[in-house]
């Protein structure tokens, strides 16, 4: 069973419509990465997902409770000019189930340190979160979603400008969490990192959403290497793509 289904589902922004027709489950207990090029509709959806758009047609069947759904966005969204340290950041993840206005006890605590020593930043736990590169504001970013015990996870471009080191443990902790049971859903533009971290691909492409598998996007993407100079970012005009 799928705890993520999407029926014929018909999408819009400023009263264009954007995606239309689009039907199909996420998989349990596997990473899904979405594709497609810039206003493709990926942010579209992953709105409608996390309940900030309603579609105009369809719906969007989740078993998953609020509380266990969790958005992490590019690191440009987050305001690195507010005074919070990276624990603090991680200590928001109990925010949806615990409330943002009680106090934290012990266990909370214990929870953090090891989440924070799962993700190799627990000597960071008091540095605020200005002064760190962008490896490590990612990995406390996604300490945040294993605090709040997350079940469904939406990532936008988590490996974007951040360190090598990062890219291992942030993909380690994503299959752990897979393996466990979450439904994650990674926006993806990065060929490798596709093949290696991916279950299943949802494309977005001319409006409409086309299910496919790593290996079908690379063997596409090898039939187009030429053309595209063996670039490492996934040429979204190769061939069959396109719905």
């Amino acid at each position: 069973m799928s705890r993520l289904r999407l029926n014929d589902l018909q999408l819009a922004q400023g009263g264009r419509t954007v995606l239309e027709h689009v039907s199909g489950n996420f998989e349990d207990s596997a990473i899904t990465a979405l594709i497609g090029a810039n206003g493709a509709g990926k942010s579209t959806l992953i709105q409608a997902i996390m309940g900030e758009l309603a579609p105009i047609h369809g719906r969007i069947e989740c078993d998953v409770p609020k509380e266990r759904r969790a958005w992490l966005p590019q690191q440009l969204a987050l305001d690195l000019t507010f005074p919070m340290s990276v624990e603090e950041l991680i200590m928001t993840g109990t925010w949806p189930s615990h409330g943002a206005f009680k106090g934290y006890c012990g266990p909370h605590y214990r929870q953090a340190r090891e989440v924070m020593s799962r993700l190799g930043i627990t000597d960071l736990a008091h540095r605020p979160l200005g002064e760190l590169s962008g490896g490590q504001r990612q990995r406390a970013l996604l300490g945040r979603t294993l605090m709040q015990e997350a079940e469904l996870l939406l990532l936008d471009e988590p490996f974007a400008n951040v360190d090598v080191e990062t890219v291992e443990v942030l993909m380690g902790v994503l299959r752990d969490m897979a393996a466990q049971g979450a439904t994650i859903i990674v926006v993806l533009h990065d060929l490798e990192q596709l093949s290696r971290l991916a279950d299943c691909v949802l494309a977005l492409a001319g409006g409409h959403a086309r299910w496919s598998t790593p290996e079908a996007i690379v063997e596409r993407h090898q039939g187009g290497t030429q053309r595209h100079h063996h670039a490492p970012i996934l040429p979204l005009d190769m061939p069959g793509l396109s719905p």
